[in-house]
């Protein structure tokens, strides 16, 4: 009997084991054939993507080298330049190797953590954390290596939990002891549900190293293309449009581990049952064929869950705050996005100046001809006008793009005809995008703000306005991004994943690019993330800048004096306070946080000491802020109240 039910469950697991593996295998070639033919600037399928694609995968699934061992990258490393090779043949069990020893290191950690439970630490020193990991850091040579890792990794924790908790050291080091033992416990247990967490983020190891290689045979080809669950397609959706089909729930992870509702949309199916609040916790999902419990599952799991493109109904077990469990069921509605729309102030000072902050270029996705930013900044300007401004500014800061239809349209508002963009497709002569409209909807003065964070149709709609000398560009340089990508389905059934690809690339109006290179503000001013390097030029394969041939030549206005602006704003620059500390404050940040090289002791009056000069750091920074602090009266012209203006 023992080994019937042995052989059974043997033939159950490999059966399972074959489904995925020929699933994965599907979409793997799928994925390659729909790279070869619909790229823009396709990589040919050679040991030279093999060896990109291995290094890539190594650094996704273990970046901090916290799990394989020397041994194993070696091991690993003799399929390095095979990879092309098993897809050509659609020979897909090159991933179980990984998995395997995947499963293996987590399982040596939980191990490992859960006997320093009941290990005195030492907190004399004796050993240090780095603050820097090198590109060739080595991995772990043996296993006393990988024990030493989780000691330090535990020992930093607890003492940085000490530090934040209390801010008086002699009162952490008098009640040393307890303190330590009662925190050790917690640091430990979540560490143990991060791992569970990893395991758990994709249903299986195996379906995450899976997920994982398909992704980055797409990075491979660029950053920007990328592979999307059908969960992924909804939530990358949201951001770009300013309708979309969902529960209206918004959820976060606190610190202890609880899955807590933080935002329900007004209008929402969660906002007109009535049962939901936030703070709610939520214990338990539940579709018609899947149970997701959510003790020790990732925010990110959770999001997806609840975003399914599949997932039409769901029922949620809550836990109120009173203690009260229920079990709610929803069903999806078409709700308005609140994040992506925009709201006009006027900026009462010298001069009445009007100001529009743009959070995104969304759209309509369920119309061709739908109304979306571009619509919404004419209503607001339509507002700001009657309140006679005498300038505007369109704030772009952080503004990661969208659609390239809402930029062009917005671009031709503040143009009255011509060119506005280029964009080459792959095998295909260039389109030049013009102004639709004749006329513009705004003739005075305009300032553009941008930082490191504006990518895509941001730089799209600045560049264009810049090349016209329609608007003054103030800020940092923007992110570098002039591609442009489609979201695809992986294979033609009512359950596929999909991938986001690069199919084009655009073009400034004068045959210039600003991929990689951004587009350069006419006037600079001090960021608090200069040089974080998070823009696509810092980015593994990321496409090359290049230019283009023009057809339509755009006719740019003259600026008034615009050396004379540059001069003066350069000259405030250097005496106001606000700019002085920022630019101070990014100095020591990336110079003692960022780019910290040395060691980090494990002692508490080091950890002490280094988090009191960070805080004092900040908190300098921070007052300055306070103190200069400029006062502008806005009218916020949404508010349908005066208690609601700020």
């Amino acid at each position: 009997m023992f080994k019937i039910v042995t052989s059974s469950i043997f033939c159950f697991l490999f059966w399972v084991t074959s489904s995925q593996n020929s699933s994965f295998c599907e979409e793997l070639t799928a994925i390659a054939n729909i790279v070869e033919t619909s790229h823009y600037n396709p990589k040919p399928l050679n040991d030279s993507l093999s060896k990109g694609v291995f290094n890539l995968f190594l650094k996704e699934i273990d970046e901090s080298h916290r799990f394989f061992t020397q041994n194993d990258v070696d091991a690993f490393k003799e399929k390095q330049y095979l990879f092309d090779d098993y897809i050509k043949s659609k020979d897909c069990d090159f991933i179980r190797p990984f998995v395997e020893v995947f499963e293996k290191r987590i399982a040596a950690s939980k191990l490992i953590l859960e006997a320093l439970k009941s290990e005195t630490l030492d907190y004399s020193g004796k050993d240090s954390l780095y603050y820097r990991m090198d590109e060739d850091h080595s991995y772990f040579k043996n296993e006393n290596e990988v024990l030493s890792y989780w000691k330090k990794k535990v020992r930093f924790g607890i003492l940085r939990k000490l530090v934040e908790n209390d801010s008086v050291l002699e009162a952490i080091k008098s009640n040393f002891k307890a303190l330590e033992a009662t925190l050790k416990q917690k640091i430990i247990a979540n560490e143990i549900c991060l791992l569970n967490e990893l395991e758990q983020s994709k249903g299986s190891i195996t379906r995450l190293l899976e997920v994982t290689f398909l992704d980055v045979f797409l990075k491979y080809q660029d950053p920007n293309s990328a592979y999307f669950s059908g969960a992924d397609k909804n939530i990358f959706e949201q951001s770009i449009s300013n309708s979309q089909l969902s529960f209206g729930i918004s959820t976060e992870k606190r610190k202890n581990g609880d899955i807590v509702i933080s935002y329900i949309a007004p209008g929402s199916a969660a906002f007109k049952h009535g049962e939901f609040e936030i703070n709610d916790v939520i214990l338990a999902l539940h579709s018609t064929d899947k149970t997701l419990d959510t003790y020790c599952t990732s925010n990110k799991a959770i999001l997806s869950f609840i975003n399914n493109n599949n997932t039409n109904a769901l029922t949620f077990k809550i836990k109120k705050q009173n203690g009260q469990i229920k079990s709610i069921k929803l069903v999806k509605t078409t709700i308005n996005i609140e994040s992506n729309s925009i709201t006009g102030y006027i900026i009462k000072g010298e001069h009445k100046i009007g100001y529009i902050n743009i959070p995104s270029f969304y759209t309509d996705l369920e119309s061709v001809n739908g109304l979306g930013v571009a619509n919404d900044v004419a209503k607001q300007i339509y507002k700001l006008q009657r309140e006679n401004i005498e300038g505007l500014i369109l704030d772009l800061r952080y503004n990661g793009g969208g659609s390239m239809k809402e930029a062009a349209d917005l671009s031709g508002m503040f143009i009255d005809r011509g060119p506005v963009a280029i964009t080459k497709s792959r095998n295909e002569e260039n389109y030049t995008i013009r102004d639709p409209n004749r006329g513009t909807i705004f003739t005075k003065p305009i300032v553009v703000l941008v930082n490191q964070f504006s990518a895509s149709a941001s730089e799209f709609f600045a560049g264009a306005i810049q090349d016209y000398n329609r608007a003054i560009i103030i800020g940092s340089n923007t992110h570098g991004k002039a591609t442009a990508q489609k979201i695809l389905p992986i294979q033609k059934t009512k359950t596929t994943n999909f991938i986001k690809l690069t199919m084009g690339q655009f073009f400034r109006v004068t045959g210039q690019s600003h991929q990689k290179n951004g587009v350069k503000p006419d006037i600079v001013l001090p960021n608090i993330y200069d040089d974080f390097k998070t823009e696509e030029y810092y980015k593994p394969f990321a496409m090359s800048n290049s230019t283009t041939d023009v057809t339509l030549k755009h006719k740019a206005k003259k600026f008034q004096n615009i050396d004379g602006i540059k001069a003066l704003s350069k000259a405030r620059t250097k005496k106001n306070p606000i700019f002085i500390a920022i630019k101070n404050f990014n100095l020591v940040f990336v110079k003692d946080y960022v780019n910290r090289e040395g060691t980090y002791p494990l002692t508490l009056d080091f950890v002490y000491n280094d988090l009191k000069t960070y805080n004092s750091n900040w908190k300098k920074y921070t007052g300055i802020l306070d103190n200069n602090e400029t006062h502008w009266t806005c009218l916020l012209y949404t508010s349908p109240s005066p208690r609601d203006r700020g």
